[in-house]
């Protein structure tokens, strides 16, 4: 048995996110006390009480999503949970991959994705950018559906979700006329998500040259546990090819179906979900069936998992 974690990004938060959670392991009541601590407000009271258009905001969600997924891994790790062979994240995911991996630290991390988030936001005026999800058609018909449909604007796919599932970003004219495009080419679903940040496409470069001098001011090691890249689908040591690799993420696609594809390859046979919801587990059952998916999303699930995994462990091959 071969496990890997994977941490999820933008889209999974919700109001009162890992109540029980916290209140059944203390190490994630703490991961919240030390973000709150490195952004200077209250952001366990937020996550719990909302309202959930402030916790919707980018600035918000992303040191939020960050910080309930190392809370849960610290609450795995400290009950004895094994140490994946490899760990992954969708977008955001990828920090807490990092700080999970003891490359980046959890303070600072918290403060770098809530600055990632402010240029996000300041790149493109609000209104202006949009994301869409197509399904139903394969990589090439989506990236010919955002040729077609540009007409001098940005649009292209920017989230290989699993085959059939792709997402596309850019100028909101030019993603709607898009949706057109996949629509008429037999796209089963194509709709505009509920997003205030047209992320991982051309829109996003100024963001990404403001980042290098964030970047430039955490300190990162190497990981200690291979830490798979959304950009490059790689495993790096050198702190500068992260950096490199966190900010030509910010306006290129996150390749999540070849992430999953590369850790079966490795031999990992079990993929664990490390934080709220069940996006990434989905998403790993379509990608490969072969692969088991184990979510993390409450105390429950993970005694769960551990005596799962413990069970199987202690299986003769």
């Amino acid at each position: 048995m071969s496990i890997a974690f994977v941490f999820p990004g933008q889209g999974s938060q919700s109001v009162g996110m890992q109540a029980d959670f916290a209140g059944a392991c203390p190490e994630v009541a703490t991961a919240y006390e030390e973000a709150g601590e490195a952004l200077g407000y209250d952001l366990w009271g937020l996550v719990q009480g909302g309202p959930a258009a402030r916790l919707d905001e980018t600035v918000v969600t992303q040191p939020a999503m960050l910080t309930a997924g190392v809370g849960a891994w610290r609450a795995w790790r400290s009950a004895g949970g094994a140490s994946p062979a490899l760990v992954a994240g969708h977008s955001l995911g990828e920090y807490t991959a990092l700080v999970c991996a003891g490359s980046i630290g959890f303070a600072d991390a918290v403060r770098l994705v809530q600055r990632r988030a402010e240029l996000m936001q300041a790149a493109v005026p609000t209104g202006s950018g949009a994301m869409a999800a197509i399904i139903g058609l394969d990589d090439e018909a989506v990236a010919a559906a955002c040729e077609e449909a540009a007409d001098g604007d940005i649009v292209s796919p920017v989230n290989f979700n699993s085959p059939g599932q792709v997402v596309i970003a850019g100028a909101k004219a030019a993603v709607e006329r898009a949706i057109e495009s996949a629509t008429s080419a037999g796209a089963r679903r194509a709709m505009l998500l509920s997003v205030s940040v047209p992320s991982h496409c051309a829109l996003m470069e100024p963001a990404a040259a403001e980042l290098r001098a964030a970047l430039a001011d955490v300190e990162i090691a190497a990981p200690e546990i291979p830490v798979v890249s959304n950009v490059d689908v790689a495993t790096y040591e050198d702190a500068e090819q992260i950096r490199d690799g966190l900010r030509r993420q910010l306006h290129n696609p996150v390749r999540w179906v070849e992430t999953v594809r590369h850790m079966a390859a490795a031999g990992v046979d079990t993929i664990v979900e490390c934080g709220p919801g069940k996006v990434l587990t989905g998403l790993s059952r379509r990608i490969d069936k072969s692969i088991r998916g184990i979510s993390l999303d409450s105390a429950e699930a993970m005694a769960d998992a551990m005596a799962d995994l413990a069970g199987e462990a202690a299986t003769p091959a």
